[in-house]
């Protein structure tokens, strides 16, 4: 049987360890063993917590690319903004970060305005958090207020309000597909809007998530917007976003050099060349009787147009003569996929 202490043996054996009777487990005696180190080369070993419900499936590489994107959809977003409601918006990334669903949902206020993102051609949803504390001002700024004396409402957006938070939005993924872009073509699109984000279930809680947090300024209002974005959605293009890919997309735009190296090289490689005269069908034993001298019937009449191949592939249409002397080919078009010569 297994012995369990009462509430009495607990206390003392409190009391037996305050007063030095008992030892306790000294920092000596934890000890990591290991196959292929000495004890001496792991005193010096750095051991970090590791959180298996949180584990970090994003590297820091594409978080730096994420944010980089991201900066760039603030600047689009600000000046859509500023035009849109002709004063002066400010948006700006304040911070990226990995976190689960859940938490992210948990540090939203109730009510907000949270909005539901279609990305296609990827699955799932990406989620667009504005503030009540900027959004009621822009709301107030449509409606033809100064907002001096503005009071921030703890209620949901009524309908007219919603109308023109879709405004709002709709020039955020605007500036969302004009920033991915850069990166894959993608269709944003707005598909729900819920003034309660602990009852959008977008993906499990525990699910990791990248939330890229900005800052809005208008006048003397600020409020906050976050993106959240599952990593289950962006993952078949998460391996676009590492600084290599980025550094080789902006070589490939500005880099003319080396595009004139490479075709100074092709222009000079040789290619075979071959015209078709006619194609026939004939049966077995009219072949293994072919001698030199029989002539092949074809249906083909001798004017009509024939067929330059370029390396086993037709590329262009033309007529068959002679050119001092020698077989030539007249170009007359290029070859389209319809024509039947």
């Amino acid at each position: 049987m297994v012995e369990v202490l009462d509430q009495g043996d607990i206390d003392a054996l409190l009391a037996a360890v305050d007063s030095g009777e008992v030892e306790t487990e000294s920092e000596s005696s934890k000890r990591i063993f290991s196959n292929t180190r000495r004890e001496a080369e792991l005193e010096d070993l750095e051991i970090r917590p590791y959180d298996f419900k949180r584990p970090e499936r994003v590297s820091k590489d594409q978080m730096r690319a994420l944010e980089n994107l991201h900066e760039g959809f603030a600047r689009n977003f600000g000046a859509s903004l500023s035009g849109f409601l002709r004063t002066i918006m400010e948006v700006k990334v304040a911070n990226i970060e990995q976190m689960t669903f859940s938490e992210f949902t948990h540090s939203l206020p109730n009510p907000t305005c949270f909005n539901l993102l279609s990305c296609d051609p990827l699955d799932g949803n990406q989620c667009l958090e504005i503030s009540p504390l900027i959004i009621y001002p822009v709301i107030d700024r449509l409606l033809g207020g100064s907002n001096a004396d503005l009071f921030i409402p703890q209620r949901p957006l009524t309908a007219i309000e919603q109308r023109l938070v879709e405004k709002i939005v709709m020039r955020a993924v605007t500036a969302l597909e004009e920033a991915w872009a850069q990166v894959t073509a993608l269709k944003f699109g707005l598909e729900d809007t819920e003034s309660n984000p602990q009852l959008v279930q977008i993906v499990p809680p525990n699910e990791v998530v990248v939330v890229v947090g900005f800052e809005m300024k208008m006048g003397n209002r600020a409020g906050t917007m976050s993106l959240c974005i599952p990593y289950n959605v962006i993952e078949p293009v998460i391996e676009k976003l590492s600084n290599q890919s980025w550094a080789a997309y902006k070589r490939s735009r500005r880099d003319h050099r080396l595009r004139h190296k490479v075709a100074g090289h092709l222009d000079t490689a040789k290619l075979r060349a071959s015209a078709v005269l006619a194609n026939t069908t004939i049966s077995m034993n009219e072949l293994l009787s072919l001698k030199p001298g029989d002539v092949v019937l074809t249906e083909k009449p001798a004017s009509a147009a024939l067929t330059l191949k370029i390396e086993g592939k037709r590329k262009y249409i033309g007529q068959l003569g002679q050119y001092r002397g020698n077989r030539a080919f007249k170009i007359m078009r290029r070859y389209q996929p319809k024509d039947r010569v």
